[in-house]
């Protein structure tokens, strides 16, 4: 029997089983695909992005580019693996989709301490485990979590659909990236005004799919269906999803009404995604009403849009900070949950609860105390948020709001808004800084008694 048990080959499993690997503990990564597939994935590599192929901003000016820097410095595979396959997509941090899925099921299937098991796990296994299995967990296995949690939320979320650039008519698109921030590296769709009211019409009436097991509208606010986004009033897609500002079209040298930007999804720049367009549209509709946009009327599509249910636990009544259900804390089994099944939303945030959870997996099986990490970094803070929250837990992402705000002044001068976030930043990787080098000490001293 192995060490440890992670259960779910996506981001946050394959991070929890390769940290639970590197601190010398035997692995079992268990994925139920290809022997039982999902609606949304289309292959059988690990850590699949089925959503966008973007895990955000790399800037330590914002939130998601501090929790990808503090990734880094504990050593996330998946970051790494990121690092490697990636492809211009501005201040983002966009991937080849197929290559970073190879990249991280390569580096999982090479490690000496980690066996591949590539079939169904249909109840919780008695020793050290990780489950993250995400929104698509079976059947078998999400009872067993019901009875556990004695309740399970959820939300709905969507995919964008994905083009073949060479379907893009190149004489009305434009080559750039918002304020001309990092390479231009968006191939931006123009609209005009009538161009653009045009689109929102047939976009709000246009047939939807329907949901399996539909009970009501409950959407995550960072994944929203851009139809339903435009539902809310016609203003809305062009201060959100096709904002133009920043986006002059250098054929006339102003911002258009509004524009649809497409990002790269693959290494060869033959594959593009829209971004911010997740929908439940029928695939015919979204065929009909995508193909209205300026420079796609013979748009070629790779893959449509999708939505599905997506599953996550009242963490902040069912898990401590480190990721293990409470009952384990009086003598039950060492349980963590990692991933989106925590209340997380994001690709890099799920990574991150999955470090912490494989981390504390390994330290269990060794007997040794888990860790904590402080709640001044991005990581710590999104971990306590969703363990401690009152009331209802809705999916999160890393935002400001969670560590430390920063003075307004210094030395005599106000600080701009990018300011405040560095120095946000430097105070948490600081942080971080601080209790990697004194979580280390402790480690060679133990080594030597």
């Amino acid at each position: 029997m192995a060490d440890v048990t992670v259960i779910g080959g996506g981001l946050a499993g394959s991070e929890a089983a390769w940290q639970a690997a590197e601190a010398d503990c035997s692995v079992e990564l268990w994925e139920m695909r290809p022997e039982k597939p999902t609606p949304a994935h289309h292959t059988e590599g690990l850590a699949e992005l089925v959503c966008s192929n973007s895990l955000g901003n790399l800037s330590l000016t914002t939130a998601s580019g501090l929790l990808k820097e503090e990734l880094r410095r504990l050593g996330s595979m998946i970051l790494r693996c990121a690092d490697r396959t990636r492809v211009p997509a501005g201040g983002a941090l966009g991937l080849a989709r197929e290559d970073f899925s190879a990249a991280v099921t390569e580096a999982i299937e090479s490690h000496p301490n980690i066996t591949l098991v590539r079939k169904e796990m249909q109840e919780i296994p008695s020793g050290p485990t990780v489950i993250a299995t995400g929104p698509l967990t079976s059947d078998a296995l999400a009872h067993h979590i019901a009875e556990l949690s004695g309740e399970t939320l959820y939300f709905y979320d969507a995919a964008s659909p994905i083009i073949f650039r060479e379907s893009v008519d190149e004489e009305r698109v434009y080559l750039a990236s918002r304020y001309d921030k990092g390479e231009a590296a968006y191939l931006n769709c123009p609209m005009n005004e009538e161009e653009y009211y045009a689109f929102v019409e047939e976009l709000t009436n246009a047939e939807l799919a329907p949901i399996k097991d539909f009970e009501e509208d409950m959407y995550f606010e960072g994944c929203m269906p851009v139809e339903v986004i435009a539902g809310r009033g016609p203003e809305t897609l062009r201060f959100g999803p096709m904002k133009p500002v920043g986006l002059p079209d250098p054929r006339t040298g102003e911002e258009p009404y509004a524009v649809v930007q497409l990002r790269q999804d693959d290494a060869e720049g033959q594959l593009y995604n829209l971004v911010g367009f997740q929908t439940r549209l029928k695939w015919p509709e979204q065929r009909r009403v995508f193909r209205t946009i300026p420079g796609m009327e013979n748009a070629e599509f790779a893959r449509m849009g999708v939505m599905h249910r997506n599953t996550y636990l009242p963490s902040n009544r069912m898990l401590t900070e480190t990721m293990r259900v409470r009952s384990g804390d009086s003598g039950g089994p060492p349980l963590y949950f990692a991933g989106q099944l925590t209340g997380v939303e994001g690709y890099t945030e799920s990574s991150a609860m999955g470090l912490i959870a494989g981390v504390n997996a390994a330290r269990a099986a060794r007997g040794e105390e888990e860790v904590r990490l402080p709640e001044e970094t991005m990581i710590g803070a999104l971990s306590r948020y969703i363990t401690v929250k009152d009331g209802t837990l809705q999916p999160i992402n890393s935002n400001w709001g969670l560590v430390p705000t920063a003075p307004k002044k210094e030395n005599g001068r106000r600080l701009s808004k990018p300011e405040r976030r560095e120095r946000q930043s430097e105070m948490a990787l600081a942080e971080l800084d601080r209790f990697v080098s004194e979580s280390s000490a402790v480690a060679a001293e133990e080594a030597v008694s």
